[in-house]
């Protein structure tokens, strides 16, 4: 008996379609939809949002269900030196299409219950009182973790003195050593000029620009090493993160109550404070002390990137679409694509020796070739407040199998939602209902 496909298996069909036959136009890939799966019911109004959908044909204001769909999507390409089997053997990178970028599959099944993989940050900025915590020196400035009072494994930075302090503590030596990645460039005593830099961050609560200083900061200790592989691996890292510059966030409104953007001022005095930490600082003396750590030059296309405006916007978006709720930017993690109904959750369990470590754990069983999913919002709140909340990544209408049947049975203005009735008409189509 015919019936209308879900939404998810409906999108992938017609994107194979497409890719395998790009010359055709809307009313020819519906045809070949139709040829190929004659069990189907889909209207050509159905294909045609697909298509726009996936950014495979132009269109000023494609929408699903009645929500606007924007006209660029974040970018993202593959990191071909990130071996992801060294986190797990049951995983692998993805490259789905345009719109959706990479993403992560499983090659094996994976149990309810079952850790997928326990993950280091990339780099951590974390929530602002765990931040606040570090500034008192009761946090680990690496791992985040709470230190216990009296401690002997407990390190202070090692440039701190009665003179010049930093409020910098670690969990161990290990965290110490692993600290050198980002810290000389943030430390109030080795690079005075970040201070206003992390301060205004801080005054603002913008974790965005927070995680970008860390972010310039372990690039930039990376460039100082020998061995020029460790620079090229953190930077593409780095450049193979989902990006969507703030101007076309700010553009298209990719914004909700829960997660407003700053607006260009802010930016621009940003902008001025962070070539001041890391290129130009006022004064001669912050100036020496910046070059003693910064003794080699950047790669040319590096240095533009980092240190042109644009290149800083597109810094801003990177971190923006990525970091992880705790404020850490994950190599791994950063794969993950969004699902209303999420098959894996990710989790802080070492609170006792690194609190920033993540463990993925997933929820249910995942099936070989199934692809793994976070949500990116609280699953808790209703259809219309999780799409709300979505819009501040760009990626458009969330079309997750819960979203799909949940935008169904919405009862708000049926006779204007063209695709909630394209649905009823098609599933009762499919029932044989006249």
């Amino acid at each position: 008996m015919p019936f209308s496909p879900p939404e998810e298996e409906l999108t992938q069909a017609v994107i194979d379609l497409k890719s395998s036959n790009p010359q055709l136009g809307i009313s020819k890939v519906h045809a070949l939809l139709l040829r190929s799966y004659p069990d189907w019911v889909v209207s050509e109004k159905r294909t045609r949002k697909v298509l726009q959908s996936q950014g495979l044909i132009v269109s000023p204001t494609p929408s699903f269900f009645g929500i606007p769909e924007p006209a660029v999507y974040p970018s993202s390409s593959v990191i071909h030196s990130l071996d992801v089997h060294q986190w797990s053997a049951k995983i692998d990178v993805k490259y789905f299409n345009k719109k959706k970028g990479k993403g992560l599959v499983a090659i094996s099944d994976i149990e309810e219950g079952e850790t997928v993989w326990r993950e280091d940050p990339f780099i951590i900025a974390p929530e602002w009182e765990i931040f606040d915590m570090q500034q008192k020196s009761t946090a680990c400035s690496y791992c985040t973790t709470p230190l216990l009072p009296d401690s002997p494994l407990v390190n202070p930075c090692t440039a701190s003195s009665s003179s010049s302090y930093c409020p910098a503590r670690f969990c161990n030596r290990l965290c110490t050593a692993r600290s050198g990645k980002t810290h000389p460039l943030v430390c109030p005593v080795q690079n005075p000029a970040s201070v206003p830099l992390i301060k205004y961050a801080k005054d603002i609560q913008w974790m965005a620009l927070h995680a970008l200083t860390q972010c310039t900061s372990r690039i930039l200790q990376a460039n100082q090493l020998k061995d020029p592989s460790t620079l090229n691996s953190d930077w593409e890292i780095v450049t193979g993160l989902a990006e969507l510059g703030l101007e076309d966030r700010f553009k298209y409104s990719f914004k909700s109550a829960a997660s407003p953007e700053p607006d260009r001022p802010t930016w621009q005095k940003a902008f001025k404070l962070y070539i001041e930490a890391f290129k130009e600082p006022k004064s001669p003396q912050a100036k020496k002390k910046l070059d003693q750590i910064l003794k080699n030059p950047l790669p040319a296309h590096i240095d533009a990137e980092l240190f042109s405006y644009e290149g800083f916007l597109r810094g801003l978006g990177r971190m923006s679409l990525n970091l992880e709720a705790h404020g850490g930017l994950y190599a791994v993690h950063s794969h993950l694509n969004h699902s209303c109904d999420p098959n894996i959750s990710v989790r802080h369990l070492d609170q006792r020796n690194s609190l920033s470590r993540i463990t993925v754990i997933a929820k249910r069983p995942i099936k070989a070739g199934e692809e793994l999913l976070v949500t990116y919002v609280n699953p808790k709140l209703g259809f219309k407040a999780r799409q709300d909340e979505l819009k501040g990544w760009g990626f458009g209408a969330c079309i997750c199998s819960r979203c799909v049947e949940e935008a169904k049975m919405i009862s708000q203005a049926p006779a204007t939602n063209d695709e909630l009735d394209d649905l009823e008409s098609e599933l009762k189509a499919g029932l044989g209902v006249v």
